[in-house]
């Protein structure tokens, strides 16, 4: 049973970071219906609900890893028989794993990118969330997230898409975190009589 992140909302979100090696178990009944329900609380401007979430856990990742290394092998030919492996293994043995599928309405008035961006949105107040509940995940994708066989395999017919996979899970090393740049690198404080510039963008940076 994993245990919540009991520190305040802010500490828990700059102490947030992905991690791929993940153990059972995965979050569950209502746990999970409230770490997706959080997805949707993402900006979503004209209200269109772009967010398809599709879950595969249990006895079922083994089939569906299968048609990603066939996803893989169309897309990337040439891509070397470990990659695909690695493919297999990871959509195979992680606890589960959650496609982002984007329903995108090409012909609306709020531009395609916007539609995507709120996707976007939902799939980190999703990390976020699993975080916050006690358990961690990454986001991955990659050019076989293109493949239309794939997609239908999905429920995602054109012009829906696909966004990425969330792999989910219990970190296996929790509290491990990746080293995160200053802030003030990538901040500016805006004046009328100053130019904009970054430290991020000095060339001896």
């Amino acid at each position: 049973m994993t245990q919540a992140i009991s520190d305040s909302p802010l500490s828990a979100l700059l102490g947030r970071s992905s991690t791929g090696d993940l153990i059972a178990p995965a979050p569950e009944g209502d746990v999970l219906m409230r770490i997706l329900s959080a997805g949707l609380c993402a900006p979503d401007h004209g209200h269109l609900c772009p967010w398809r979430y599709i879950v595969i856990t249990g006895a079922e990742r083994p089939a569906f890893a299968a048609h990603v290394v066939e996803a893989v092998a169309r897309q990337e030919p040439d891509a070397p028989e470990k990659k695909r492996e690695k493919r297999r293994t990871r959509f195979s043995e992680t606890p589960m794993i959650i496609a982002l599928g984007m329903h995108i309405r090409p012909k609306h008035k709020v531009p395609v990118i916007e539609q995507e961006m709120a996707v976007a949105a939902g799939a980190m107040n999703v990390l976020n969330a699993l975080h916050m509940e006690g358990f961690g995940g990454v986001w991955i994708s990659g050019a076989f997230c293109e493949d239309r066989p794939l997609l239908r395999h999905l429920g995602l017919k054109k012009p829906h898409r696909l966004a990425g996979f969330l792999l989910v899970g219990t970190p296996e090393k929790p509290g491990k975190l990746h080293k995160r740049p200053d802030i003030a690198d990538y901040m500016a404080i805006w004046e009328a009589e100053h130019p904009v510039t970054f430290r991020a963008d000095e060339e001896s940076h």
